[in-house]
């Protein structure tokens, strides 16, 4: 069966105060790091079949994947589409205002980009992706909010499971193309 993996990047600061990084680039923290190399690991131990890297240009993202790259030899390519949401002026905040934004889905937030169109990018990537499925298989190396994304392309969630649906750093997820 034909399939993807998705990761989400390592722990930065902005993860450990519950701020929305969006489209801010946030470095990793030390843990962060250190949690791409173990995940690098355990993909190399768990021999999966992985062709090809795709990361988010954001640098969380990108240094996820190049610690994966180099522990498992899989070659990575930045793709554009999986940067996270730009939450405008969310960006930043912490605590309810987490949740308030995760429930505006046509909203852009005073200058930042709509879920429905970041929806529509990961949704043209994914389908992209599923014509060449049983060809060749692509980890995926992004952020939360393209998780949500993601899972609701394969499965069908409600308005409160979108929302509350979450992601640990540097935790794999492999979904299946019926």
């Amino acid at each position: 069966m034909a399939h993807i993996y998705f990761v989400r990047h390592g722990q930065t600061t902005w993860n450990i105060e519950y701020k929305i990084c969006g489209a801010t680039d946030i470095p990793l923290t030390e843990l962060g790091h250190e949690q791409a190399i173990q995940l690098g690991r355990e993909v190399r131990k768990q021999g999966l079949q992985i062709d090809e890297i795709l990361y988010s240009p954001l640098v969380r993202a990108a240094d996820t994947a190049k610690h994966i790259s180099e522990i498992t030899g899989i070659p990575t390519r930045m793709e554009p589409r999986l940067k996270e949401q730009n939450f405008g002026k969310y960006e930043a905040q912490r605590g309810e205002t987490i949740r308030e934004a995760k429930t505006h889905f046509i909203d852009h937030y005073e200058g930042g980009e709509s879920m429905l169109r970041v929806a529509q990018r990961i949704y043209n990537l994914l389908d992209e992706i599923r014509e060449e499925a049983d060809h060749k298989t692509y980890m995926l190396v992004a952020h939360n909010g393209i998780a949500r994304v993601v899972n609701s392309y394969f499965f069908d969630m409600t308005n409160e499971e979108y929302a509350a649906f979450g992601v640990d750093n540097c935790e794999i997820r492999r979904y299946d193309f019926k």
